[in-house]
């Protein structure tokens, strides 16, 4: 399905090529978003390039606002009725001056000061490669069935080019040139990224994994949120891939398959009893969130909208 440019905003911003412009989308990012920030400005790059941030705040009430002023990010609001995860990098990527664009969750923080020069590094130096994406960690209170999730999609080798469209908008980057062209989709309730990364492969074009630009993804969710984070994400998943289809049985099947192995790797650790519940709730609410999605053709009502575009937490 082509993607709708009506609302799609036309850059008339001035391109450096010395730039690099790293967005972030916010809404009550101010837990971890100081030490991001900071982390930024410490990154070591060449000689021949700058950043720039450019945060795309939706309505923000915390500190989020006053952190990012201490840290002079450029700013770009998105009023709520306008929302979609498509829309406000769209947004961030139009008002950007960098050739290279960087996307960055604000509850993210770099491993270390190479993360964003190796992050570009394969825009830069590979024509064909246009999309990349860097590795994942889990923290200290990090869920474990999802650092069993980042283990599996974000391993420690690099694929450059990879096989595939699989990418990841939380850690990720993209030439300025590439957005002009294809632009993200602002209809979809997620996996913007992978939509996008599709089109580039039709279009005979590269995406790369790039596992020594890595960054700690610190997710703080309820398990109503990770149930409606992964149904949001199916959702958009029909319109990406149409020919995939979740029946109860591979509910049932993939249900019990993951918290078997959680289970095993759990009890291998020495950590059974601590994550056990843990384990059987995240999963549960990660696969019925995932089927639900799947078999949801309906038209999204407002209020449905709002819980998928505009959690009364972060989820960006």
């Amino acid at each position: 399905m082509p993607v709708s440019r009506e609302t799609i905003p036309v850059s008339f911003t001035v391109r450096s090529d010395g730039i690099i412009s790293v967005i972030i989308r916010t809404l009550n990012e101010e837990r971890h978003l100081d030490q991001l920030l900071t982390a930024i400005s410490a990154q070591a790059l060449p000689e021949t390039l700058d950043v720039e941030v450019v945060v795309v705040d939706s309505g923000s009430t915390d500190s989020t606002l006053q952190i990012c002023a201490r840290h002079n990010c450029r700013m770009v609001y998105i009023q709520k009725k306008e929302f979609s995860f498509g829309r406000s990098l769209n947004l961030g990527c139009a008002a950007a001056r960098g050739v290279f664009l960087v996307f960055v969750s604000g509850h993210c923080i770099p491993q270390d000061e190479r993360w964003l020069a190796n992050l570009v590094a394969p825009l830069r130096t590979r024509r064909r490669i246009r999309y990349t994406y860097g590795r994942q960690l889990g923290g200290d209170t990090t869920k474990f069935s999802e650092h069993q999730i980042f283990n599996k999609y974000f391993p420690n080798e690099s694929r450059i080019p990879q096989e595939g469209f699989f990418c990841n908008n939380a850690n990720a980057a993209l030439t300025a040139q590439t957005w002009d062209k294809y632009r993200f989709d602002e209809s979809l309730t997620g996996l913007e990224d992978m939509e996008l990364a599709k089109r580039l492969l039709e279009d005979r074009l590269e995406v790369a994994y790039v596992a020594d630009a890595s960054v700690f993804h610190l997710h703080d969710e309820s398990p109503q949120q990770v149930r409606l984070r992964f149904e949001r994400e199916a959702i958009a998943l029909q319109r990406i891939m149409p020919e995939i289809h979740i029946s109860f049985l591979d509910f049932a099947r993939f249900l019990i398959t993951s918290i078997s192995v959680d289970l095993r790797q759990a009890l291998a650790r020495r950590g059974l009893m601590r994550n056990f519940r843990e384990i059987l709730v995240y999963r549960t609410m990660q696969f019925w969130g995932a089927y639900v999605g799947n078999h949801s053709h309906r038209k999204l009502s407002r209020q449905r909208k709002e819980q998928y575009f505009y959690p009364t937490r972060r989820d960006r």
